[in-house]
C-alpha cells in the first residue's frame, strides 16, 4: 500500500499486518469476479488528496454510490459528467442558503479535498447497483482507526456527521478539542427534518477561525 503522503507512516502498522493483507485479497477477489466501485485506483482517494497534517474537517459517508461511473473515492462526491445525486443536490442547497454559494453544475467535490475536508466513507467499497454490500467485510476497522488517528491530533478538527450512520462514529471522537456538528442525512427522505438549516459550513468556518486555522473555500472546485 502507497498513499504519497503522510497517512502512509500514519497507517504503516495497518499496511503491514497481516489481517490487513488477508482483507485485501478479499477485496482483490472481488474485483477480479464482480462489477465494484470505485475503480481500484480511487479507493485511497480521500487519503490521498487531504493529507493527515492538511485534515481541518471530515466529512463522513456511508458508502460509495453503487451506479456506473459515479463513484471516486469522496463521500457525497461523483465524477464529472454524471448527474448530481439528490443528496448532494441537498447539500449545495444548504450551502447556499449558509453561505451564499450557488449549486455547482457538476458533483466533483476534489476541490473540497483539497481544501482539507478529508471525504471519508465508512465503507470504501460497494458492488454494483448493490448498496452496503460491502457493509462490515472489513472496511470499518480501518475507516474507525482513521477517526481514532485524527481525534490524536493537536490541532482542532471539525467533524461533520450527517445521518445515523455517520452518527455512529462520534463514540470515536473524544478530544475536546475538536467539533463534532451533526444532523439528519441530506437525503431527500430526511433533509426536512433538520439538515436544512443546521449551518454547518458557517459553523465550521466559525470555528476554524476562532482556533487561528484557514477557513475552507466552500466554493472551491479544484
Amino acid at each position: 500500500m502507497k498513499i504519497g503522503n503522510d497517512w502512509d507512516e500514519k497507517l504503516n502498522i495497518v499496511w503491514k499486518s497481516e489481517g490487513f493483507k488477508k482483507f485485501m485479497d478479499i477485496i482483490k477477489k472481488e474485483y477480479d469476479t464482480k462489477t465494484i466501485y470505485p475503480p481500484k485506483d480511487y479507493i485511497f482517494n480521500a487519503l490521498k488528496l487531504t493529507s493527515y497534517e492538511n485534515t481541518r474537517v471530515v466529512i463522513v459517508g456511508q458508502d460509495p454510490y453503487h451506479g456506473e461511473g459515479e463513484a471516486h473515492g469522496l463521500s457525497f462526491s461523483v465524477q464529472k459528467g454524471i448527474k448530481v445525486p439528490p443528496s448532494l443536490q441537498n447539500i449545495y442547497k444548504e450551502l447556499e442558503s449558509d453561505l451564499g454559494i450557488p449549486p455547482r453544475s457538476d458533483g466533483d467535490l476534489t476541490g473540497w479535498a483539497k481544501e482539507g475536508v478529508l471525504l471519508l466513507n465508512a465503507v470504501l467499497t460497494v458492488i454494483k447497483d448493490t448498496p452496503a454490500s460491502h457493509r462490515k467485510l472489513g472496511w470499518e476497522r480501518l475507516t474507525d482507526y482513521i477517526i481514532k488517528l485524527l481525534n490524536e491530533k493537536e490541532t482542532p478538527v471539525v467533524f461533520i456527521l450527517w445521518g445515523n450512520f455517520a452518527k455512529e462514529k462520534q463514540k470515536l471522537i473524544t478530544s475536546p478539542r475538536h467539533l463534532v456538528i451533526t444532523s439528519p442525512h441530506p437525503s431527500p427522505f430526511s433533509a426536512r427534518y433538520g439538515f436544512f438549516g443546521s449551518k454547518p459550513f458557517s459553523r465550521t468556518n466559525e470555528f476554524l477561525k476562532k482556533n487561528g486555522l484557514k477557513e475552507i473555500n466552500w466554493a472551491r472546485k479544484e
